[in-house]
């Protein structure tokens, strides 16, 4: 299902000036206290024969002073992941803190960390907000939402403790956002979903959910013979959700409340480079590092065929750079299908992410998006609005004056 990969003078710059890369380190792997129903990481344990150590204090501090040595960006960037990077413990991450310290030597440094919640305390927070962390919190909505798929290691429910999590960031004054999936429970309940969520959040992400399964494991999109799994959103199921959001959001909330996707698309209108990397025209800026020092192209390939290297025997700023990792990146836009190329929402979307194409277009080839019909359905019904936006941003007036009619 590969093509060849075609470069651009533009690539070849981009490349060669090394403009800088990002990456998200899983300090347990995929080792969780929870067993969300869709998790598509949960069976990457397999790949290291069912066991997920903690990540060594001395490859820590490898990866910490690589990722900061290594990169030419103003600011460097360190994003932990999991499984449920909390069970790494607390003294792992005062470690992380000190190394960042010691090898920063005053260049800025930022933090982000994905969690489900359940093993914040106040301590945890006070560690969170006095090293300026920015704490993303698995919700994918209200109780009997989240509750059908996020539940712990015994199947019981989680709602409850995740909601004390938040109250605890909040209160402790954590900078956190929200990331809810969008499954097929949650098809049908987009405004229920945003409704609750502006109650706890001003910053929102919704990541679609669409796998492929072969005898109960998640298959890269590459797989011929893995078929969807159950538990995916339709295509025009995850449309409608985000257009029933983004109609809440228009009328009531620009400026008050953000959503990565509305930002993204207004970002790319106005042409500027959007937030989330899904909807660039090419990606591989962002690496896995797990918890033994093995590197994949990205999160959501962790498979034998996009595993680079090991920061045990390169360096990553190498890794970052590699030609498997820049053949990888540049795919994005050569691999696209005849409609993908044609489609006048190309701009906006670019083919979307590559974990998410297997189906065929049109013409009968392949690596069209399965989401493609819900985004197309999404600009659409947005394009007035973020076309307004826009006309209010390069007026130089605040895009909130959309709701006044402006």
């Amino acid at each position: 299902m590969r093509r060849s990969v075609e470069f651009t003078y533009e690539d070849i710059v981009k490349r060669n000036e090394r403009r800088g890369f990002t990456s998200m380190v899983k300090p347990v792997g995929s080792l969780c206290n929870m067993r969300c129903k869709y998790c598509y990481y949960l069976d990457k344990a397999a790949l290291y024969g069912g066991h997920q150590p903690l990540m060594s204090d001395a490859l820590l501090e490898q990866y910490v002073r690589s990722n900061i040595e290594g990169n030419n960006s103003p600011v460097i960037a360190f994003a932990w992941h999991g499984g449920e990077p909390l069970l790494a413990g607390k003294e792992f991450f005062r470690k992380a803190i000190k190394l960042q310290q010691k090898y920063g030597e005053g260049r800025t440094i930022e933090n982000s960390l994905q969690t489900n919640g359940l093993l914040l305390d106040d301590e945890w927070c006070s560690i969170f907000r006095d090293n300026g962390f920015l704490i993303g919190i698995s919700i994918d909505g209200p109780e009997h939402i989240h509750d059908a798929h996020r539940v712990d290691a015994g199947g019981n429910p989680t709602f409850a403790r995740v909601m004390k999590g938040v109250e605890r960031l909040y209160r402790n004054r954590v900078e956190y956002n929200t990331l809810s999936t969008v499954n097929i429970h949650s098809e049908g309940q987009g405004r229920e979903v945003y409704r609750f969520l502006r109650g706890i959040s001003m910053f929102m992400q919704f990541l679609p959910v669409a796998e492929l399964l072969e005898d109960g494991v998640i298959q890269s999109p590459d797989s011929d013979t893995a078929h969807l799994a159950p538990w995916s959103i339709s295509a025009r199921g995850f449309g409608e959700f985000m257009c029933d959001i983004f109609d809440e959001w228009v009328t009531k909330d620009v400026g008050k409340r953000y959503v990565q996707l509305f930002d993204a698309t207004l970002a790319l209108e106005v042409g500027v480079m959007p937030s989330i990397c899904s909807l660039c025209e090419t990606c591989g800026s962002g690496l896995t590092v797990e918890h033994n020092g093995d590197v994949y192209s990205c999160d959501h390939f962790v498979y034998p065929d996009y595993k680079i290297g090991n920061i045990h025997k390169e360096r990553l700023a190498d890794l970052a750079y590699c030609d498997a990792q820049f053949e990888f990146g540049v795919s994005k836009r050569s691999s696209l299908p005849r409609d993908c190329r044609h489609c006048r929402y190309y701009k906006l979307c670019h083919g979307e992410c590559p974990k998410h194409r297997f189906i065929c277009d049109s013409t009968g080839e392949p690596g069209l998006n399965y989401l493609c019909e819900g985004y197309k359905m999404f600009f659409a019904h947005t394009e007035r609005a973020m076309a307004r936006m826009k006309e209010l941003i390069l007026a130089g007036k605040p895009a909130s004056d959309i709701m006044q009619g402006a």
